[in-house]
């Protein structure tokens, strides 16, 4: 427990350094702005969606209870005549950035705090094993932001393309990453 404990500098540092490149990532670069889009009849939608008064989840249109009603004539005719969609409803009101924005740091922490953790399982606290230790930060942190994004894409019908930056920012928090624990290993 000690030997974790020793670590929190770096484990603090990175998870700041991810904060930072996911910020600059989103506010400056601004390359995920295309990634969502608006409807054109949007107020039609909403009017719809309002009508049937979901509550927040995730939602799927057309919708079957399982696999089987899924192979019947007529759900299969709604997926020929379309939309397919996945729709998350959100709470309503103004989101709450600052919560979002606490929730993103705890978990980059987290991310932190398990990629500290397994290095200093495989690595000790030896100096001379500082580059394993951080390709090893690296790679866990890499999985924690990135693999997600690919489960999206192949069930929940994310486009390859969103994910493929989401990766790209995973790539980015995984060097920063990597950086921090090479730099103050031991």
């Amino acid at each position: 427990m000690n030997a974790i404990l020793s670590l929190w500098l770096p484990i603090l540092l990175s998870a700041v350094v991810v904060f930072v490149i996911s910020s600059l990532i989103h506010m400056v670069l601004k390359w995920h702005a295309s990634d969502y889009n608006g409807f054109a009849n949007e107020e039609a939608v909403r009017a719809a969606i309002r009508a049937g008064n979901p509550t927040p989840g995730r939602y799927v249109v057309p919708h079957c209870n399982d696999m089987k009603e899924m192979g019947s004539e007529a759900i299969q005719q709604k997926y020929r005549e379309g939309p397919v969609a996945h729709v998350m409803v959100g709470p309503n009101g103004a989101p709450t950035m600052g919560k979002q924005l606490g929730l993103w740091f705890a978990w980059s922490l987290a991310v932190a705090v398990v990629a500290a953790y397994l290095a200093l399982r495989n690595h000790w606290l030896d100096p001379k094993h500082a580059a394993g230790a951080a390709k090893m930060v690296g790679m866990v942190t890499f999985i924690a932001h990135g693999f997600g994004t690919v489960t999206e894409s192949i069930w929940g019908m994310r486009p390859w393309s969103m994910s493929a930056k989401y990766l790209l920012d995973s790539v980015l928090y995984a060097a920063g990453s990597a950086g921090v624990f090479l730099w103050l290993w031991a």
